[in-house]
């Protein structure tokens, strides 16, 4: 009788909680699907072209040929007595084409360059910061005593001091 007027077993009522925290669990997994499978289809989106570009970038970098421009190794007084600088250097030519232009120049760029080395004390130039100052400004005087702007790098090959 008790059946009939609405009341439930406990057998019933733990079948129905059961049901419904598997029909949570079910609903929270399906989210956590959706939300990673959402995830890293934005990362795939965002990244693959990404990836390519660089690549086709790097591979278009290696297809252009640098050119170089060396000069003989200077051998120098700094500002300070007894204090000598020998550096070796190499000029990335912003264009091949340059290259008549540049070896033309070689004695007002190498006027420039003793110059400048030769107003430097140790101190300034031994730190990271003022050597890459120093590539700065013998960038800027190289290009100077060449007319126009035909280098785009500097590289230090050698660099000792005294």
């Amino acid at each position: 009788m008790a059946d009939e007027k609405g009341e439930e077993h406990p057998e019933e009522t733990k079948q129905k909680k059961a049901t419904k925290k598997s029909k949570l669990l079910i609903l929270i997994a399906g989210a956590l699907v959706i939300v990673l499978g959402a995830g890293v289809a934005t990362y795939m989106l965002l990244f693959s072209g990404k990836g390519k570009a660089e690549g086709s970038h790097k591979e278009a970098k290696t297809n252009e040929k640098i050119a170089l421009f060396s000069l003989e190794p200077f051998v120098l007084n700094l500002s300070e007595q007894g204090r000598f600088l020998k550096v070796t250097m190499q000029f990335e030519l912003a264009n091949p084409a340059y290259q008549q232009i540049v070896s033309e120049r070689v004695p007002h760029m190498r006027d420039a360059i003793i110059t400048l080395l030769s107003s430097k004390s140790s101190e300034i130039i031994s730190s990271p910061e003022g050597k890459l100052q120093l590539k700065d400004e013998l960038l800027l005087r190289a290009n100077q005593a060449a007319g126009k702007d035909v280098f785009k790098n500097l590289y230090f090959t050698e660099f000792v001091m005294q």
